[in-house]
């Protein structure tokens, strides 16, 4: 029961570690007839792949994927899809220093006292790593959805710099290294992670999700939400410790006037003059913009000296060598994206088996 799975229809489970020989994974449910090739999928590992700029870690990972099954002549048959990529640039030496000691923040000490073992070498199976294959199936999941949803992620804040929150310029985020919705903001960014980076330090990080043209009607109440299941679906990407869905956390802040999203007709199609509920009520799309953001806090490995202890029970003090991100938000877009793409792959699966 180690929990590699997730989805109900549309199921996903990953295999492998940060320094291990590969990474892959298992699509279920994935209708038959669907065009798939691996230049289909390949564009979004692209986007996730680390040392494309200065401010990712710098391990040279070309992230080529295989597809293994699943496919004949270029489009799904309904059976399980296989998918692999080779781990090529896998530098362990970096982490002999620290084989015995528990890196605060990090998930050294909870692997060991659950499993009575853990991989040192880059985390192992909690590595970063592990989400290129999240990346992967995500790409799968949006030929389920079809061309009619499209989804944007971007880096809304980093420290105590953010994009203002009425600027969001989807258009601008694969032109900057931060894929952020605002050129000045991203000006910005990049001054002050210049400054964290040289320091080996590292930061947080918020990501903005949002999918346009979900219809109406996807989700279910109670148990199946579709806003519990993207909550469910961002928190378990790496270093994620929080997710709103909406106005968020802000909704306390709020009268019940002022948080109404209130509803008119336009041209015979009912719509809303807001969207503080992210799209989503009772647990069921309302055909708004689904809206989904999640807090990525700083990476643990950093260069400055923290005290410790290691497996032994001694104290001592620890600094992470080896090639970190000093702002592991920037790659959590895409991841994010993904798993956007895969709940609604499933809820869109899940709902047209009820409703037809």
């Amino acid at each position: 029961m180690s929990h590699n799975t997730f989805g109900h229809l549309f199921r996903v489970t990953t295999f492998g570690e940060s320094h291990g020989p590969a990474l892959g994974c298992i699509l279920d449910g994935c209708p038959p007839g669907l065009d798939l090739v691996e230049e289909d999928i390949q564009p979004y590992l692209d986007k996730r792949r680390p040392g494309q700029s200065k401010y990712t870690t710098q391990r040279q990972e070309k992230d080529q994927v295989k597809i293994l099954s699943g496919t004949f002549e270029g489009k799904t048959t309904g059976t399980s899809i296989g998918l692999l990529i080779e781990n090529t640039d896998q530098r362990s030496k970096d982490y002999g220093d620290i084989k015995d000691k528990f890196r605060p923040g990090h998930a050294d000490y909870t692997y060991g006292a659950k499993y009575g073992i853990r991989d040192y070498r880059g985390g192992g199976r909690s590595s970063a790593r592990e989400t290129a294959m999240r990346v992967a199936a995500g790409a799968v999941a949006r030929k389920i959805i079809g061309d009619q949803i499209t989804i944007h992620g971007g880096l809304v804040r980093m420290g105590d710099k953010a994009v203002p929150d009425n600027v969001r310029d989807w258009s601008v985020v694969n032109d900057n290294p931060f894929f952020a919705p605002d050129a000045k903001t991203a000006d910005e960014f990049a001054t002050y992670l210049d400054g964290i980076r040289k320091d080996g330090s590292s930061v947080g990080a918020v990501i903005e999700i949002v999918a346009f043209g979900v219809p109406a009607g996807w989700g279910a109440p109670v148990y199946g939400k579709l806003d519990s299941e993207l909550a469910l679906a961002m928190m378990s990407i790496n270093a994620v410790k929080g997710v709103e869905i909406g106005a968020g956390m802000d909704v306390a802040r709020l009268t019940g006037e002022e948080n109404a999203d209130e509803m008119r007709i336009e041209n015979g199609k009912p719509v809303f003059t807001s969207n503080n509920n992210g799209g989503v009520l009772g647990g069921i799309s309302t055909g708004q913009d689904v809206v989904v953001r999640f807090s990525v806090k700083p990476t643990s490995s950093i260069l400055t000296l923290r005290s410790t202890i290691d497996k032994d029970g001694n104290e001592t003090d620890i600094i992470t060598k080896g090639r970190h991100d000093p702002c592991v938000g920037i790659r959590a877009v895409p991841i994010g994206e993904a798993m956007m793409a895969c709940v609604l792959a499933d809820q869109l699966l899940r709902h047209r088996g009820q409703c037809g």
